[in-house]
Order: structure tokens, then C-alpha cells, then sequence
């Protein structure tokens, strides 16, 4: 498994600083055509957030920082205001 890149370990760091469960990333899929679309789906402190785009399934781990950094942004004001 590849290290997580920044968005990911953003998320993961602002989980462990508020002991919150760490995320879980999904990778979904959509067939589009004669081609496959990849996106990602990730769980944290009880909601469902998902990527905003859809990427090649080369680019996998570009849909979780997609994710990722939809989650942190939702998350870490959230936290801030509410701690």
C-alpha cells in the first residue's frame, strides 16, 4: 500500500488530534462507456463524504485526496467551532 499523500494525512492527523476513528476510504467504480470511472468514497466522524470528480483507475489514489481533502475541509472547521 502506498504511503498517504497530503490531503490524506491531513484528514488522518486532525482525526488523531480530535481521537476521532480514523477515515475509511472506498474506492467505487462507474462503467462509462467502453471505459470503467474511479472515484472514492470516505468515512468520517459518522458521514459519507465523496470525491468530487471521477479519475482513470491508473489515478486511483488522486480519488482519495479527492476525498480526503473534501473531508477535511467539511471536518476541520466543524471540529474547531464545535470543540
Amino acid at each position: 500500500m502506498p504511503p498517504s499523500s497530503p490531503w490524506q494525512q491531513r484528514l488522518e492527523d486532525v482525526c488523531r488530534e480530535y481521537s476521532i476513528q480514523a477515515p475509511v476510504f472506498q474506492i467505487v467504480s462507474d462503467r462509462r462507456g467502453g471505459r470503467t470511472a474511479w472515484s472514492s468514497v470516505v468515512q468520517v466522524y459518522g458521514r459519507r463524504i465523496e470525491a468530487r470528480f471521477w479519475y482513470d483507475g491508473k489515478n486511483l489514489n488522486n480519488a482519495k485526496e479527492d476525498a480526503a481533502e473534501a473531508a477535511y475541509n467539511w471536518l476541520s472547521p466543524y471540529l474547531q467551532s464545535t470543540w
